[in-house]
């Protein structure tokens, strides 16, 4: 047993340890119900003494005690002590690290409740803790230490020793239910009443009562017991465990006139607070039990008296410690995966199809931690940002790490107009098919999305029609601020690397040494991050004064080159006059004027801004530089700590979505976290299924799926679901141009077969084999419009078989929701189940040319590629650095398969053109920039922004799509 003890202010904290143990579910007081006659509870009875002196025990309803006249509580006390070593035993087996934990607060420091508490956890191996507030500390204190212990997931028991004044409602209620052994608060007492004790507990005091009333063997049913005096959760706990046990319970007071009638007529009497009163000899009938449960404090914290030998406080503090090993062993129970129970939310389309913002108003979304809940996700597990969405800590993983993966699915396109095909109503539209019509469980996992195109031209990312991800407009605007972290993070690491040059530039190595490592209170310290810069450069020395002078220099200075410097600003905005400035200008820089340019932020590389080993820029030695040289990456930690989380929100049908990460797939990678997926993975159960979505089409997010994001997380998909619409297959079938903002010419709205026929035969079929390379099942969902015809959808169908897909279905979702992917998610869950035998398009040890040149020609069809000058000096700068065996992130137009943006259907005869080539070391890969493909967007002359507004009074959002 351990006992540990901590004092404050307001008291002290004892924590008591014991032998190491365990324990298993279901260790509460078994309540039986009326019934059955061999439902039977046994009597232990005692016969008053005169004088109100303590009662003599042992004389049965009627007829004399097999056992004479003594109350042998010790066989009770090891009944119970014996039952709950070997739940802990049970317990231990399943997890030895977990150790049940009772904490005691009280007021002062009697210790004597403590030495029997004490006494018990040592016979059954349990810790336990005492904290000993000061004797008169205030309601606001007691709630204080509870709220701690809430949280705690050590803690699985609390008592609350204190003063009748001091047990309020709003005490009582504070305490976590789950950890409320002593069945106390108003939702344990109410599961007792109506017997639903699977998640409650029996008060220890009144289960001890009980005991007595069961160590004879006479029939209870039928036997009267009176409860005299006192009131609240023991009265109430005793009268619901004497009627279930087929008794009468009946209720007195001491004043009452008729106390004494009802004292003759019952067979056992319960005295609850009598303090120093007791019942005359002569009220007591012969034969009949007397029980005192003396209290210690008032509002039912007792210990019971029965006498000084009859040892039954111990008897009330057994009962306690089987309860707090019954709730560990709940607590245990409930890390393991559990099934979804999704109460899906009903759809009632409208016909026309209202707008995006209307449909997302009209459905109330379920409360995030009921949606949770459904899910198997514990409350100590999700972080609510508002009522509709939550951070989901990755914990999870921990707890769920032996939980089977589900199946992988894999949602990309053809090559899209610049007005987009729906990838994400797609995806939309098959959870809920999955979840809420065919009752499977699914995940949708999607970015975050970006203000660019938000505010641009595509509008937002929630999905559209009836399959969104609701409420649309947290979505699409801000969400939890995942994308202004990591601006925030990214551009503190420009500031600092600015900042840097011109400190270096403008100092000696003394007085650099002595700001980066200042005298405080007359002592030089190194940093924590400033060490292990010294320990990099070999330099294994801890104390400032000892560097020599060269020590010294090399430490201070990282010698940045400005005109290799590629980490730039970054802004969450189409902004294209900031693709190239000048910074600097201020006369304060003193010169250090250098041209760069800003990004916009999904550009950044997740994670990038999250690991220390970001290259920045060379060194004059040529190493790279780190966050960590600059001494920032603790603060990168700092801002990126709430980020990493992924986000919790529901679709229209209240089916579950985790929204994490935002990067374009033309100039980054294009897909949501690998933590999202394997966090939604392991939730789903292994019949389920989780959907992400790659960026643009799949020449483009589903290649760095598969070459870069498959990888590096070890995952590896079973489809691949590939969008397409009339629209878009018209457009590469030779139909004439579309843009943003414009009419769709008339060969979009009438139907034309030849056009496409031609789209199909030429890119849906090179999207296939794009997929077929990698070995997965592919299925064509068509994204149908209410401008296509019955023949355009059949056309497209067909043709698709033929192209080498396992099915090819239309799909209905942005009318109909769920409904309208039935026929999508049936044809999923069948190309699920077959193998697929998934593989790399390159061998990651190949040279960055040749990985470069590998994705050129089997995926976007070029004849080779062309390397600037600058390129090839970048390349061979990473691959003296030892980075050429990272995978290749394409920064390349997504508008066509080739590099020119006009070029639609299968470009064939063109030499990719490779301007530049960047590294990204903590995201894990190099992107090549592919002719003049550019990292920050531009607005077009009327962008969406344009019919967005604000309502003053009701505050509602109009205009966002």
């Amino acid at each position: 047993m351990k006992l540990s003890i901590m004092r404050s202010a307001c008291g002290s904290l004892r924590i008591h340890p014991a032998c190491p143990g365990s324990m298993v579910s279901g260790l509460i007081r078994r309540c039986l119900p009326v019934g059955p006659a061999n439902n039977r509870l046994i009597l232990r009875t005692a016969s008053a003494s005169s004088g109100g002196t303590s009662p003599k025990l042992a004389v049965s309803f009627g007829k004399p005690s097999q056992k004479g006249d003594g109350f042998d509580s010790d066989s009770s006390l090891r009944e119970v002590v014996q039952s709950t070593k070997e739940a802990m035993l049970a317990l231990q087996g399943r997890n030895p690290v977990v150790q049940p934990l009772l904490v005691i607060i009280q007021a002062g420091e009697d210790d004597h409740l403590l030495e029997i508490n004490k006494k018990m956890a040592g016979m059954i191996g349990l810790n336990i803790t005492q904290i000993c507030l000061a004797k008169e500390c205030s309601e606001d204190e007691i709630v204080e230490e509870v709220l701690k212990l809430n949280e705690d997931p050590r803690v699985h028991g609390v008592y609350l020793h204190l003063p009748p004044a001091y047990i309020t409602s709003r005490v009582l209620n504070t305490i976590k239910p789950e950890k409320d052994v002593e069945g106390i608060s108003d939702l344990n007492m109410g599961r007792l009443v109506r017997g639903h004790l699977s998640k409650g507990f029996v008060p220890p005091i009144a289960s001890a009562v009980l005991d007595l009333l069961e160590k004879h063997d006479c029939a209870l049913e039928g036997k009267t017991v009176l409860l005299v005096g006192g009131e609240g959760p023991l009265a109430v706990s005793l009268q619901c465990l004497i009627e279930r046990s087929g008794m009468v319970a009946l209720k007195g007071q001491w004043s009452s006139k008729s106390l004494r009638r009802q004292a003759m007529q019952a067979d056992a009497v319960v005295l609850l607070g009598a303090g120093n009163m007791d019942l005359p000899p002569t009220w007591v009938r012969p034969g009949a039990a007397v029980i005192r449960c003396e209290p210690t404090q008032e509002t039912d914290e007792h210990a019971l008296e029965m006498s000084s030998k009859s040892g039954l406080g111990y008897l009330t503090a057994a009962y306690r410690t089987q309860n707090v090993v019954g709730s560990c062993s709940r607590w245990l129970q409930e890390q393991q995966y559990r099934p979804w129970h999704l109460h899906s939310l009903k759809l009632q389309p409208l016909t026309p199809v209202p707008s995006d913002i209307e449909i997302s108003r009209a459905q109330t979304p379920k409360p995030v931690d009921q949606l949770a809940e459904e899910i198997g996700l514990l409350p100590e597990e999700l972080e609510a940002y508002g009522r509709s969405k939550a951070k989901v800590r990755l914990s999870l993983l921990d707890r769920l790490h032996k939980q089977p993966d589900g199946k992988y699915v894999l949602v990309a396109g053809i090559t899209p107009t610049p007005l987009g095909e729906g990838k994400s109503t797609v995806t939309i539209g098959l959870v809920q098919a999955l979840s809420a019509h065919l009752k499977l469980n699914s995940f949708a996992c999607l970015r975050q999305p970006s203000q660019g195109p938000t505010f641009g031209v595509k509008g937002g990312a929630a999905g559209g029609g009836y399959a969104q991800v609701i409420p649309m407009e947290e979505f699409n605007l801000h969400l939890t601020g995942d994308i202004h972290a990591i601006t925030a993070a990214n551009n503190l690491v420009a500031a600092a690397i600015d900042a840097r040059m011109l400190h270096e530039a403008t100092q000696s190595d003394k007085a650099l040494f002595n700001r980066l490592v200042p005298l405080v209170n007359g002592v030089r310290r190194f940093s924590p991050i400033q060490i292990s810069r010294l320990r990099r450069l070999g330099i294994n020395k801890i104390d400032p004064a000892s560097l020599t002078p060269q020590e010294v220099s090399t430490f201070v200075r990282l010698d940045l080159d400005p005109s290799k410097i590629t980490w730039q600003r970054v802004v969450d905005t189409n902004d294209r006059f900031l693709r190239k400035i000048t910074v600097g200008q201020a006369s304060t820089e003193k010169g250090q004027i250098r041209e760069t340019g800003f990004d916009i932020a999904v550009e950044v590389k997740w994670p990038v801004s999250w690991w220390i080993m970001a290259i920045l820029g060379p060194l004059a030695d040529s190493l790279p530089v780190t966050a960590e040289d600059l001494g920032v990456s603790g603060a990168l930690a700092v801002l990126m700590k709430d980020a990493i989380k992924p986000t919790l929100m529901q679709t229209l049908e209240g089916t579950p979505v985790f929204v994490h990460a935002g990067p374009f797939a033309n100039i980054a990678h294009g897909n949501s976290s690998v933590l999202a997926d394997k966090l939604a993975l392991k939730l789903v159960g292994r019949d389920g299924f989780v959907v992400t979505e790659a960026g643009f089409g799949a020449d483009i997010g589903m290649e760095k799926f598969f070459n870069i994001k498959c990888r590096a997380s070890g995952l590896r998909p079973n489809v691949v679901v590939l969008v397409a619409t009339v629209r878009a297959l018209k457009m590469h079938g030779g139909g004439p141009n579309v843009s943003a903002g414009a009419p769709l010419p008339k060969e979009y709205i009438d139907e034309n077969l030849s056009l496409v026929a031609g789209g199909c035969r030429s890119n849906l079929r090179k999207q296939i084999q794009i997929a077929q390379l990698f070995g997965v099942p592919v299925v064509v969902a068509l994204n149908v419009f209410k401008t296509d015809t019955q023949a355009e959808i059949d056309l497209v169908c067909q043709i698709a078989k033929e192209c080498g897909a396992s099915d090819a279905v239309p799909c209905h979702h942005w009318a109909q929701g769920g409904r309208g992917s039935l026929e999508l998610a049936q044809a999923v869950n069948e190309a699920a189940s077959r193998p697929s035998h998934f593989k790399f398009l390159y061998n990651i040890e190949m040279p960055i040319v040749e990985k470069i040149r590998t994705i050129a020609q089997q995926v976007y069809g070029a004849d080779d590629i062309e390397l600037s000058p600058e390129a090839k000096a970048k390349i061979d700068y990473y691959n003296q650095q030892g980075y050429g065996s990272l995978p290749i992130c394409m920064a390349k137009t997504h508008l066509s398969l080739s590099h020119m943006p006009d070029k639609k259907g299968v470009p064939t005869g063109f030499v990719l053109p490779i301007r530049d080539v960047r590294a990204s070391i903590g995201a894990g890969f190099i992107f090549p920039l592919v002719g003049t493909m550019s990292t920050m967007p531009g607005l077009p002359t009327r962008p969406c922004f344009y019919d967005i507004d604000l309502d003053p009074v009701t505050e509602e959002i109009t205009g966002l799509f």
